[in-house]
This record gives structure tokens, sequence and C-alpha cells, in this order.
């Protein structure tokens, strides 16, 4: 247990909302070569809260370094913006909020894993669902999917329409059966790629070539006029000379650097251009991944609903192409939050948010996407795949790295994941268990939010978000991930809805 020094304010605190449920790693950073077997208490891969102060400008924050968040009201109480009154009162509050925190959910008893067990084991498959938009209107059986119309008051019967297939083949969901079918080559033309990339939120195309497929059925263009591609295809017998649309809407999944290091490493310049550190008044408080010119994925969990504050975008900045908090560049800023609406914060199931950013990001050798994964795209057990991130080399230690770290973790059966001698069925079908189970190399505190990317075909793809795990880097526990292929309905339709 640390000892709290009664002239300072505490140390930045973990905090998730998980009521002393699932298996909790703290917010993810991770652990780089730590000695197998190392113990410690059960965690989520939480976030690092700085205390809730006045917002500074939102030019370049301070280095996010701990000494200098520990000392900035080491001898001013004015530091945190008030009388003495107000002082003792936000000391008094954190001082509760990080006793809570540390002391309340950071525990998690294999009893309480156990009673997840036949809960989560009602997830047997993927949440495939079309996802609802919050607050949306529909009316009462007059709505009609993917025809063209916007039968709902904002559209989401219209959102979940469009979905790729191996080597990027463009598939359209048909208002008939609701089937995705190809997409025809024969009167396909580049205003149809760049129209149907915008309609997801990526502004234009990337890519667009004519592949063969043996498909009986697909989607042939017409010259009807509609503002989404559902409403400019109909549905033909075949495709001519069996050809097919293949279409990548943003240029992903590239690396400037190669060379890596198995094991865990100092993360080099160019080697995870989409890692991204999201800093919450002024501090590293998660990673993200950057999908599109607009749009970042990260964890659910990095945004509490009982402090409302992190939940505003005027108070986050991202930070891209950064492999040291020490030097960070100009931050993108946070237009909107937007969080899973069927996030569960008790079992982690979901952990997944979008952010829409303000401007655009160009990208660079530093500054570059991650591919998603594309539809069943396989990712089998034992596939040899890299996390990266800011935080934490050690569980239960305060301080995050300054240098952005790598380490490589395997892709583990959720069969496996979910024994007894594991996480006894605390893994739903919505999330991924990379690592070792001998332990060793893991995600830790800080690294929430981050990615867990795998190659194919020279390409990297977002296969899972840093959620949740116990300890950092311990035997039988490896780090679990949201599955990202099962949120792509969900993070295609917000795209659209929140598109430029």
């Amino acid at each position: 247990m640390a000892k709290i020094d009664p002239n300072e304010p505490p140390p930045p605190y973990y905090s998730v909302a998980v009521h002393a449920q699932p298996p909790l790693k703290s917010y993810e950073e991770v652990v780089y070569g730590v000695e197998a077997g190392h113990t410690a208490a059960n965690q989520h891969y939480v976030p690092q809260y700085v205390l809730p102060v006045a917002a500074p400008q939102v030019a370049q924050p301070s280095t996010p370094n701990r000494s200098r968040r520990r000392g900035c009201c080491k001898s001013n109480a004015q530091c945190y913006g008030g009388s003495a009154g107000s002082f003792l009162l936000l000391a008094l509050l954190a001082v509760a909020i990080w006793v809570a925190v540390h002391f309340g959910t950071r525990s998690v008893t294999q009893s309480f894993i156990n009673s997840n067990n036949n809960n989560n084991q009602q997830n047997a498959g993927p949440n495939n669902s079309r996802p609802p938009l919050r607050n949306d209107t529909c009316p009462e059986n007059a709505t009609i999917e993917c025809d063209g119309v916007m039968d709902c008051e904002l559209g989401s019967d219209e959102m979940d329409c469009v979905m790729f297939a191996s080597v990027n083949r463009l598939q359209v969901r048909t208002a008939e059966d609701g089937r995705f079918l190809p997409v025809c080559s024969s009167g396909w033309d580049q205003n149809n790629a760049d129209q149907t990339c915008a309609q997801l939120g990526f502004r234009s195309s990337f890519m667009s070539k004519n592949i063969t497929s043996q498909d009986s059925l697909g989607l042939m263009v017409t010259n009807r006029l509609s503002e989404n591609i559902q409403g400019q295809v109909e549905v033909s017998s075949s495709c001519p000379d069996q050809n097919i649309v293949s279409l990548q809407c943003v240029d992903c999944g590239r690396q400037q650097s190669t060379s890596r290091i198995v094991g865990g490493s100092v993360a080099q310049r160019g080697q995870w251009p989409w890692q991204l550190s999201l800093h919450f008044r002024g501090s590293h408080v998660c990673g993200g991944v950057l999908i599109a010119p607009d749009f970042v994925l990260t964890a659910a969990h990095c945004f509490p609903g009982n402090f409302p504050s992190m939940q505003s975008p005027q108070f986050w900045q991202v930070y891209g192409g950064a492999v040291s908090l020490d030097d960070l560049p100009q931050p993108f800023l946070v237009e909107s939050i937007i969080l899973n609406e069927n996030y569960d914060n008790r079992t982690n199931d979901l952990d997944v948010a979008l952010l829409k950013l303000t401007a655009p990001v160009d990208f660079d050798v530093d500054v570059h996407p991650a591919c998603l994964p594309v539809r069943e795209q396989p990712f089998p057990d034992g596939t040899t795949c890299w996390t990266s991130g800011f935080g934490t080399t050690q569980a239960g230690s305060g301080g995050i790295s300054s240098d952005l770290m790598e380490v490589t973790v395997d892709i583990i059966g959720t069969d496996v994941c979910n024994n007894g001698q594991v996480y006894a069925g605390a893994v739903t079908a919505n999330m991924i268990c990379a690592g070792h189970l001998e332990g060793g190399r893991d995600s830790c505190q800080g690294d929430s939010g981050g990615p867990l990317v795998c190659q194919t075909d020279d390409l990297w793809y977002l296969v899972g978000i840093t959620s949740w795990g116990q300890g950092c880097a311990q035997r039988n526990r490896p780090g679990v991930y949201t599955r990202v292929s099962n949120v792509l309905p969900w993070i295609y339709t917000n795209m659209q809805h929140e598109r430029p």
C-alpha cells in the first residue's frame, strides 16, 4: 500500500466503473518483459485521470509526466484555482476517490468471475443485430431498411447497409431480404466510389478496382438518384464477366519503419503510426487508434459517466505521431465523443468509443490509420500480433511510460480464455484474448483504448481495442480486448451519422 503524503494531492488515480465485477486491468500500460509469475492486484486497464481542476487553454499541453503533475501544487494552493477552502475540498474529494478506486474496484475475487460464467456464456455468437442510433425515432411498421429512403428521423434505417468482405469486396445490404450482396463492376465509376466512402465517413475513396467473383447474385448500379449507394443498386442474377467491385476507402495499415524486436521494446518513429495518446486536461489518460481522417477508436471505459467532464470533448486533446510524451506535436481536438450505447461497465462488454475530430488529420509517415478488419477476416488462435501504448511498464506502478512501448502477443481462443484456470466465463463473444498464458508480456494500466493489430498481406488490421485484464503479465491472465469485427456495424453506423 502506498503511503499518502498529507502535504501533496493524491497521485493520478485509476478510475473504472466496474462495481467490483470483471477482472480488471488498470488502464493499460504495456508491460514489456515482466518476469513470468509476477503478481499484482486484479485491475482494469484504466486510464490515469488528473484532478478535476479548471481546464487549461487548448494550446500545446505541458508534458504530462508524473513528477510534474504531483509537484505543481506542492507549495501553491492557487494551482487548484481557488481559496484554501476550495483546495481543501478538492483535496479531500480526490483522496476519497483515490482510496475508493484503489481499494474498492481493483480487487476482484475468483468467486465473482465464476458468478459471471452463466450470464456471459449466453453471448455465444457475435452481435450482428443492426445497431440503433441513440435517440432516433422511427415510424411504427413503416420502416424499410436499406431501401435508400430515410424513414427514421436520424436515418438509422439507412446506416448499416454497407460492409466489406475479403480483398475489400464491397457489399451492400438489400432491402428485399437483408442480405449483403457484392456490387457488380459494370456501371461503377469513380463518382460511385467517392460517394460510397463519403457516405461511410471517409470523405473520399482511396482505391477502387475490379475483381473476379463466383457469387451467383450481384447488385447492378442503376441511374436512380440517391444520396447513398443502397438507393442506386438493384439485384441482378449475375454480374457481367463475374466482375465485382473491390473498394478501399482509406490508405491504411502501412508502416514506415518495420524494425521490431519480439518481446517488447521502445517503439521507433513510424512503427505504429495509428497509435494515439488521449489527454484529458493535459495528461495522458488512454490510448486511441486512428481509423480515418476524422475518426478515432478507443475504449468506452475511458469516459466514465460518474465524471461528466470526462465526456466533454473540449477537455480532451489527441496526439498522433508521438513516440515520447516528452516531445508532443500539436494536438488534434475532439468534436464529439460517441460511446457504445450497449457498453456494460460491469462486464466491460462492448467497450468501444468513437471520437470525431474537429478537423481531418493529414496522413504522413508518422500519422497513418490502421485498417479496419473486413467481414469474416480470419485471425486464428496462435496468430502473433502486436499491442502498443504509453501505459505503465509494471503492474501497480503509479506512473506511465514516457516512451511508446510495443510488445508481441498471441491470439488466444475464447474457449481457452474462459476456462476455469483463466477467466472462467468472463470473456464475452465481443471480446478477444491475446497474450501468453505463461505470463511475461502484456498490456497494463494506461494502455486502454490502444490497438491490438495483426498483419495480413503486408497490411496491419485493427483486431482489438485494449480493454481489461487481471493484473499485468500474470500467468493465465492474458489481456482482453474489444473484438473489433463484432462492432463494425456500430462503427460504420456512427461514422456515417457523424460524417463530415
